[in-house]
């Protein structure tokens, strides 16, 4: 390992330009072939900024009487269809004569109906199933820190992000005006 070792140190000359080396190298590379961790972290802090963005949006609900209606229409289905339900066997075990009629008429129902209904009913509760898996989700990843002020306009991530390229062009003394 030490011949080898020095044998770079005469070719490269020591440590410190090996390392000088290293970093030219991995910044040309970069030129060609972004840095993927880095092009990641910056999509993250993007992502994470949208969606403070959207949570401060909507962090104060307006719930007028309107809302409130809506949303207890909303409520309505599932409790009709379980004492829906109840109510048949109630209803079969009162009038066994007008229970038989009605489930004869439900037996001519053709079958593509059935499916169609069974479609319905599964792609209203599957979507707002979606719709609070969604709103659950979204609760949990944006917790602002603190609320958000309301005249200042959300933060352009990509301002925001240290540019490690251009810092250390300025610590070499870039920028002084000199043309090459």
């Amino acid at each position: 390992m030490g011949v080898i070792r020095s044998v770079f140190g005469l070719l490269f000359g020591g440590a410190r330009e090996a390392r000088a080396l290293g970093q030219t190298v991995t910044g040309v590379a970069e030129v060609f072939r972004p840095n993927a961790t880095r092009r990641m972290e910056l999509g993250h802090e993007a992502y994470v900024a949208a969606h403070a963005t959207h949570g401060a949006e909507f962090a104060h609900a307006r719930a007028g009487w309107f809302d409130a209606f809506v949303n207890g229409l909303n409520r309505l289905p599932r409790p009709m269809l379980a004492l829906g339900t109840l109510g048949l066997f109630a209803y079969a075990m009162a009038e066994p004569e007008g229970f038989a009629l009605r489930m004869r008429g439900l037996a001519e129902v053709p079958e593509p109906l059935w499916w169609l209904l069974g479609a319905v009913v599964a792609f209203y509760f599957g979507a707002r199933e979606a719709h609070h898996l969604r709103v659950d989700s979204v609760r949990k990843t944006v917790r602002p820190a603190a609320p958000a002020p309301e005249a200042k306009p959300a933060p352009d991530a990509a301002a925001a992000a240290p540019n490690p390229a251009l810092a250390e062009w300025v610590a070499r003394g870039g920028g002084g005006g000199g043309g090459g």
